[in-house]
């Protein structure tokens, strides 16, 4: 059984703790991004791993604001989103399966480091849904 990165064990509610499956990993890995020289995830690819809207997760975040310092969370630069656009080609492939509608975000996308996304289940797990 394989217990993940320290980024990978974040994710988890820890109170429910269990091994994850190795196809679990490799989503959640899949998913780790570096961006200025740091591990992180992208707050859409977290919030899908929740369960929940990317909108949901940010305002939870806004509303802590207080508990996510910079080391924590950051929102991407406009270079930095056209980079990872040229890097993610499955926008394009996803795009063409389905309409244009929603294919670019019209805000800027936060960047979790591992203590941003341990912040979030911290926060996440005081409320019952983000």
């Amino acid at each position: 059984m394989y217990f993940g990165t320290k980024l990978e064990v974040a994710i988890c509610d820890l109170k429910d703790f269990k091994p994850m499956e190795q196809n679990e990993v490799a989503i959640i890995q899949n998913k780790i991004l570096v961006i200025r020289n740091q591990q992180v995830m992208i707050d859409r690819d977290i919030a899908e791993l929740y369960g929940v809207e990317t909108k949901r997760l940010n305002e939870q975040v806004k509303r802590n604001i207080e508990r996510f310092p910079e080391e924590f969370c950051f929102q991407l630069s406009d270079s930095e989103i056209e980079s990872l656009r040229s890097q993610i080609v499955t926008l394009k492939i996803q795009s063409e399966q389905t309409s244009q509608r929603g294919k670019h975000s019209k805000y800027r996308p936060y960047a979790f480091t591992e203590q941003g996304v341990a912040m979030l289940s911290a926060v996440s797990a005081r409320r019952s849904k983000i």
